[in-house]
């Protein structure tokens, strides 16, 4: 449930810290008092868009928290999502869901104190907020909202379906173009064919240009490396007046002296440090001379090599480093082209993946087909309490010709608003007013359906009893009652009918102080909130419209039974906002 909500610096709102309570808690108040900032300002934190216009005019930002306590069985539910998008979670402890807005429209979102999307934020709302607005109705017209609100009653595994889909129309993509594409596959074919043939001669492995490169510079300086190798040689130990030998004539001259100068020992010990530095670079030098030789042959092999990768380099306008990677390339190329081309492999495959989502669409179908009757029944017994005695609800299921990503059949809801009169579909045959009431049977009837451990735990309804009055407004506010026996429901309504079934009773009003529009938020209980529902009713409050409130508060919990009533009774209040005024 929503345990707190916290604004600073929304629309008008300058500061306002409101706890809520579990059962049904209504907001009400006059008309463009701001009773729905509260849903806007929820809705923000659970992700909605938002730009500059959310901030209060003179502040740099609005920042939103909204504190939830789900129970454990929700927990459960959340906790692997949670820990998989690496945020902190623990049983028992709340989740925090905070959201800022600055005044040039950038966003930023939290969730436990860590960052986190916005589209995480709107992920994790739908497990914890379940929102119907005014226009709820117009979703009934819609073939795909129509679509997710049965596939969600059934237990129908859209993603699976939709991936099923998607394998299906590439797999059938592939055998289209493989089919239009033969001629075009077939000199593709023959074009890689040869060129892997011309650089299959070369056969290039990898990094064998680099060391081709090094072997050439060393064979075709040959007689430059010995020259000078042995030069060097004669230099250092061979020749008469050599490095060695004048190193080896200074350490003699100063070994004879040096026990009477003992300054002398450190310059020795240089000297014959020298002298083996000497020798390991005369040994060295040796060595390669014994190692080098000239070898015309092996050149001449090496250039014609060099020679022939680099003509390949240029045909095809590569670096000869890049001549391996190409080869490769092609081969996977060709690889590929066969792959395509191969239409009986292509056609298998198609075949299969189809069978695939039959299979899935079937499962799909299946449970589409178990709920609807159990739903038209559902709505249809609602239907009765709301004004529309004698009408009938029903889910039609409508075959399709052809396959479709959502499956076999298309959904269609139908009424028939009066007994006797056949169904029909529902944006045609319904006054808005009765489509508000649908909405509302709908609303109802599929959140009653819902696993109470691990559903939603907030319901808002936003004046979703537009439209409704008289006897009607008493069944949606018995509704919405016992709704809130186990859920939390927070619904913004006029209907003085709906806020008497309320277990909390919220007002919003607006003042002009010193020039400055203000909004406060209190609880009313007792005889301030026989005023509220006494204004609430119409005209002027008179003790006729305050009998008349009273009547109706106490109707309404006698109705509300002591042993299924949530925390509080028909004038609690437990639902206490602190920091209540707000400005704009």
């Amino acid at each position: 449930m929503l345990r707190r909500l916290n604004l600073r610096d929304f629309v008008i709102v300058t500061s306002l810290d409101i706890d809520l309570s579990s059962g049904f808690t209504a907001l009400t108040g006059e008309t463009g008092a701001g009773k729905s900032i509260l849903i806007d300002a929820l809705q923000l934190a659970l992700g909605s868009r938002g730009d500059a216009g959310v901030v209060r005019e003179g502040a740099a930002r609005a920042d939103i928290t909204a504190e939830f306590e789900p129970n454990n069985a929700l927990m459960a539910k959340l906790s692997a999502w949670l820990e998989e998008a690496g945020f902190e979670a623990a049983s028992g402890e709340p989740l925090l869901l905070r959201r800022v807005v600055d005044n040039q429209g950038k966003s930023r979102a939290w969730i436990n104190g860590r960052t986190a999307t916005v589209s995480q934020l709107r992920e994790l709302g739908e497990y914890l907020v379940d929102i119907h607005g005014q226009h709820a109705w117009q979703s009934l017209t819609r073939a795909d909202a129509i679509r997710a609100l049965v596939d969600e009653q059934a237990g129908v595994d859209t993603a699976a379906l939709l991936a099923a889909w998607a394998t299906r129309r590439q797999a059938r993509q592939k055998l289209e173009d493989a089919r239009t594409r033969q001629a075009d596959l077939d000199r593709e074919r023959e074009r890689l064919q040869w060129q892997i043939a011309e650089l299959d001669k070369l056969n290039p492995q990898a990094d064998e240009w680099e060391e081709l490169n090094t072997e050439h510079q060393r064979l075709s300086h040959g007689q430059a490396i010995l020259d000078a190798t042995q030069l060097a040689l004669n230099q250092i130990s061979e020749a008469d007046d050599s490095a060695d030998s004048l190193t080896s004539r200074a350490i003699d001259a100063l070994d004879d002296v040096a026990r009477y100068a003992p300054e002398l020992a450190n310059a020795l010990e240089v000297l014959r440090s020298a002298q083996a530095q000497l020798q390991d670079a005369a040994h060295s030098l040796s060595a390669t001379l014994r190692h080098t030789d000239l070898d015309p042959d092996r050149l001449a092999e090496v250039d014609g090599r060099m020679s022939l990768w680099m003509s390949l380099a240029r045909r095809y306008r590569r670096t000869p480093a890049e001549l391996p990677e190409l080869l490769q390339g092609w081969k996977a190329e060709l690889a590929e082209v066969d792959a395509a081309a191969d239409l009986a492999a292509l056609e298998q495959q198609a075949e299969a993946a189809h069978q695939a989502w039959l299979a899935t669409a079937k499962v799909a179908s299946k449970q589409r087909a178990a709920i609807a009757p159990v739903l038209s029944q559902s709505v249809t017994e609602a239907m009765q309490k709301l004004g529309m005695a004698g009408g009938r609800f029903e889910v039609a299921l409508v075959k399709q010709d052809e396959p479709q990503a959502f499956g076999l059949e298309s959904i269609e809801f139908l009424v028939a608003g009066h007994a006797g009169s056949t169904p029909r579909p529902l944006g045609k045959v319904a006054s808005g007013g009765e489509l508000s009431r649908l909405a509302l049977a709908i609303a109802v009837t599929t959140t009653q359906r819902a696993d109470q451990a691990t559903a939603v735990g907030t319901l808002i309804f936003d004046e979703i009893d537009s439209g409704v009055g008289g006897a009607v407004a008493d069944t949606v506010g018995q509704l919405m009652q016992q709704l809130g026996r186990d859920r939390q429901v927070l619904a913004v309504t006029h209907l003085a009918q709906v806020a008497a079934c309320a277990h909390q009773h919220l007002v919003v009003s607006k003042a002009s102080v010193d020039g400055q529009t203000s909004s406060d938020i209190r609880p009313v209980s007792d005889e301030a909130r026989v005023q509220e529902i006494a204004r609430m009713l119409g005209g002027a409050i008179t003790d006729t419209s305050r009998a008349h409130a009273q009547a109706m508060l106490h109707t309404a919990h006698s109705a509300d039974t002591a042993d299924t009533a949530p925390e509080g009774n028909n004038t609690s209040t437990a639902t206490r906002p602190r920091n209540k005024k707000v400005a704009a």
